[in-house]
């Protein structure tokens, strides 16, 4: 079953983009995906069309408006009339491998909305957005780079889009330990065994997969602590 996938964007050229190479690529070509983008412009009115306007109140900058908005999002609803509408946001709740792996699984598929200037009009995400979703407690120029990491994130868990099934289980936030903490990815090493003065830990030429196993369970645990102690219960 393929997912079809949504952008609604004032700038639809930057598309595919990143989404275009590599694993993305070779997902969508297997029918995992379908990737389509919505000109929001095209649903604006006049001559020059305008797609913002001043915002009431006062204050700098532009707001998209919700006629105009609406519009791109109703359109996109016509081809996959059970997406789930996620508006990019930096007021949106966290993005994780958890809502990755939701998205993921949503079998109407997506439509990603993408805002600029200083947003969107609030009337139009009321009516329209199921969800407003954050990458990082920063702040963009657009929503586009932002949908780009969601696509990439959500199409790496649909079954059969990675080589191994197994890759999955061994990143970072898919480790956890018995006590069911998450943790982050162990550290990795391949040929020549000896590079500028440093070797690769014995235990993993070693040929004893109960151990390389401990060995990566510690390691993956000392990273997160170090990196992610928040990760951990108790911290």
């Amino acid at each position: 079953m393929t997912l079809p996938i949504t952008v609604v964007t004032l700038f639809p050229d930057m598309f595919p983009g990143p989404l275009g190479v590599s694993i993305m690529k070779r997902a969508e070509e297997k029918g995992l995906f379908a990737l389509s983008t919505v000109q929001i412009r095209d649903f604006a009115f006049g001559k020059h069309k305008t797609v913002d306007d001043t915002p009431y109140g006062g204050g700098a900058g532009m707001v998209m408006r919700p006629d105009v908005v609406a519009a791109a999002i109703r359109h996109a609803k016509k081809g996959s009339p059970n997406a789930k509408v996620v508006y990019m946001s930096p007021s949106g709740t966290s993005f994780n491998q958890e809502k990755a792996r939701q998205l993921a699984s949503h079998e109407g598929g997506l439509i990603l909305l993408c805002g600029h200037y200083e947003g969107i009009d609030d009337r139009v995400l009321q009516a329209e957005v199921d969800e407003e979703i954050s990458i990082g407690d920063y702040v963009l120029s657009g929503g586009e780079l932002a949908a780009m990491v969601v696509v990439d994130a959500v199409v790496r868990n649909i079954p059969e889009s990675l080589g191994n099934a197994n890759t999955l289980h061994e990143e970072s936030f898919d480790i956890q330990t018995e006590a069911g903490e998450v943790l982050l990815e162990y550290p990795h090493f391949t040929r020549p065994v000896e590079w500028e003065g440093q070797t690769v830990p014995e235990v993993l030429t070693s040929g004893h997969h109960a151990n390389i196993q401990k060995w990566r369970m510690d390691k993956a645990y000392q990273k997160t602590k170090k990196n992610r102690p928040d990760l951990l219960k108790g911290s």
